[in-house]
């Protein structure tokens, strides 16, 4: 990809009858974990996030509760919203779909497949499940009659529009075999295509026994399909139907993010609507695994729903983020664990990386007049040759190509080796001794240990933001100098330059 091509980044809207949870955070801090490292790679990013407020299970939620649909839904977008300030979401943009400019987006696209020939009338009945919003083949469901997901079905027969999905099947497989890149993880992509070639069967669009949702224009009856409603997202957010400004700039999305149990309505459904449409397709639909608490299926019956807001009350927002981050690979199944969370924090952030930082920057704040060491202004570049920096100025650009490829993990995994191979080298070079020896090479060690913190605080902002401002502060790197493309030694820290007092920053957990 070129720096100069837009970046344009969704999380699913997060449906409202619910309050938020780990996967929601996990998803919200994946995203925003990419978008802030695009943007410090050079890319002009759009992040958007929402909530999705229409079908008939938030009606019935609402009735729950006595309160209006609306009523209900401004309540609990309002915690969706919050969660995002919460986990310091750096989104660009957040979407309701009872906003205005949804529904006018909704009902032109709407249109637009009627117009195409897509949509017609005619009569369901078969099997849904309220819980998934999803309609279910009968070879689809378990031997005890629910839906895969577990979910309760029932059989519903009314009026319905239609829309043309079986039309699309060999375009859809087409374009999976063209774009490799169009489903990620490639087990996942092994999914959907099995899924499309099974044989794919019109889609009901519509439903007249509720009346919380969109309306189809011309028909009051009925109502929009909650999926094909919500969907619409992420192109509302860019002011379609008005195709001048920020869709123009932003679409096709760079990638939506999703969790695996909604992959069949991004990568089947959504594309499918779009061909209809006439619409460019996204390039990338990124599917992320589920997680289970201390190895348990996470279920309300269990009581062991985990939530974020809780979980950086107890252990702290950076160390959460590190966590969700680091403990799975992006695309796989996770489980969260205290224990683990504690063990990550000690032994990666605490030891590796705290450790190194506090240990290098007290002797230098101690023993170099509270200054970056006095090296020759020439042993600058002479430090870029040597083993550490050479290692460090490589993974810089694995880094890249990682994230471009959707590899959290692996971008992590390259950071923690560079902390890794710091400690290697102060430990074998022992400035400490120098002190009394050869102050000329303990400055130049110490110089090249604080080169290379100033890459870990750098390449650490997407994942630990407060942190690693925290670190970059310390080293009195300017905050107009904090992006990748400073990653160099003309940026290099100055000698004698002033040094803020260190102080620790990754406090250690007491298991």
């Amino acid at each position: 990809m070129s720096a100069s091509e837009p970046f344009f980044i969704t999380t699913p809207i997060y449906y409202v009858n619910d309050v938020p949870h780990i996967g929601h955070a996990y998803t919200s801090i994946a995203c925003d974990v990419i978008s802030r490292f695009m943007r410090l790679a050079g890319r002009d990013v759009k992040f958007l996030t929402g909530t999705d407020e229409h079908g008939q299970k938030v009606e019935k939620s609402a009735e729950k509760y006595a309160l209006p649909p609306q009523e209900f839904t401004d309540k609990t977008s309002a915690v969706f919203f919050k969660m995002m300030q919460t986990l310091n979401i750096s989104n660009d943009d957040f979407i309701r779909t009872t906003e205005g400019r949804h529904k006018e987006a909704v009902r032109h696209f709407w249109s637009k497949l009627v117009e195409s020939g897509d949509i017609y009338l005619g009569k369901y009945a078969g099997w849904y499940s309220i819980r998934d919003e999803a309609f279910y083949s009968e070879t689809e469901l378990t031997e005890d009659g629910l839906a895969p997901t577990g979910a309760p079905v029932e059989w519903v027969e009314e009026p319905s529009y239609f829309f043309k999905l079986s039309k699309w099947q060999d375009k859809l497989l087409e374009h999976y075999e063209n774009h490799p890149e169009f489903i990620i993880p490639e087990s996942r992509r092994n999914e959907v295509i099995s899924f499309v070639k099974s044989g794919l069967i019109d889609l009901s669009v519509s439903r007249t026994s509720f009346s919380w949702g969109i309306q189809v224009p011309g028909n009051e009856e009925h109502v929009i399909y909650v999926w094909l409603d919500a969907l619409t997202n992420y192109i509302a957010a860019l002011g379609y139907p008005d195709k001048d400004n920020q869709y123009k700039k932003y679409w096709p999305a760079s990638a939506h993010v999703v969790g695996k149990d909604i992959l069949r309505f991004h990568a089947v459904y959504w594309p499918a609507f779009l061909m209809a449409a006439g619409l460019d397709l996204p390039r990338s639909i990124v599917a992320h695994g589920w997680w289970t608490n201390e190895g348990q299926k996470i279920s309300k019956s269990l009581g062991n729903v985990i939530d974020p807001f809780t979980l950086v009350e107890e252990f702290g927002l950076d160390q959460v983020r590190y966590f969700l981050m680091r403990e799975v690979t992006f695309g796989n199944d996770g489980n969260f664990s205290k224990e683990n969370l504690i063990s990550r924090n000690n032994s990666e952030l605490a030891n590796k990386i705290g450790n190194l930082l506090q240990r290098t920057s007290s002797f230098v704040f101690k023993h170099c007049n509270e200054s970056v060491p006095p090296v020759l202004t020439s042993y600058v570049g002479e430090a870029y040759n040597t083993p550490l920096l050479i290692d460090i100025l490589s993974i810089q650009q694995q880094n890249i190509v990682a994230m471009e490829a959707f590899q959290i993990n692996k971008v992590l995994d390259n950071i923690i080796h560079i902390s890794e191979q710091a400690n290697i080298y102060i430990d074998k070079e022992a400035p400490w001794a120098l002190k009394n020896t050869d102050t000329v090479k303990m400055h130049q060690v110490l110089y090249n240990l604080l080169e290379s913190l100033r890459f870990i605080g750098i390449m650490l902002q997407p994942f630990v933001p407060d942190s690693a401002s925290k670190i970059l502060d310390q080293l009195n790197v300017p905050s107009s100098q904090r992006s990748f493309s400073h990653l160099t030694k003309e940026y290099a820290l100055k000698p004698s330059s002033p040094l803020m007092q260190p102080s620790p920053i990754f406090p250690r957990f007491e298991k």
